[in-house]
């Protein structure tokens, strides 16, 4: 299986969440519009939904998970990534993608340059796909220790 290059950056048609494309671009348009109610409606609103990520360590749960993008959408830097170099895995009850996000983080006149390896996790609820797991790690050390500390000392993002 080769790797689609094709960024998904929330900006294609939203169509028939029953395809794992369309529940990737849900989450990419909800998370570059600052959209609680689609990623609300993107992820499992479960106890057994997790994140992993640089800046928020593990969250279990939607409550937690929900807190992390409320403190990003509601802060003052300005963030954008875009899905490329993916690959989608799919069976009947569950699909997985995993692949790369780029884009910045801009706060204060700085920008950082992001690079992160990211996997996702869905699970088909009521014809739906629904994300129940988010693993995301940035690449380069350096840039991970300029991001954590640009964001959690200036903006208390996550």
């Amino acid at each position: 299986m080769q790797p689609i290059q094709k960024a998904i950056t929330g900006k294609e048609s939203l169509g028939d969440l029953s395809s794992p494309y369309q529940a990737l671009i849900q989450f990419y348009c909800a998370f570059n519009s600052s959209n609680m109610q689609m990623m609300s409606e993107n992820w499992a609103q479960s106890d057994d939904i997790s994140m992993d990520n640089p800046l928020g360590g593990i969250k279990r749960g939607w409550n937690e998970i929900q807190q992390i993008y409320a403190r990003i959408f509601d802060g003052s830097a300005e963030v954008y990534v875009e899905y490329f170099d993916y690959t989608i895995h799919e069976t009947s009850e569950m699909f997985y993608a995993v692949g790369r996000e780029r884009g910045y983080f801009r706060l204060g006149g700085e920008e950082i340059t992001l690079a992160i390896r990211t996997s996702r996790i869905f699970r088909k609820i009521d014809d739906h796909w629904k994300q129940v797991h988010h693993h995301g790690s940035i690449e380069d050390p350096k840039i991970l220790a300029k991001y954590q500390s640009a964001v959690m000392g200036k903006n208390k993002c996550c």
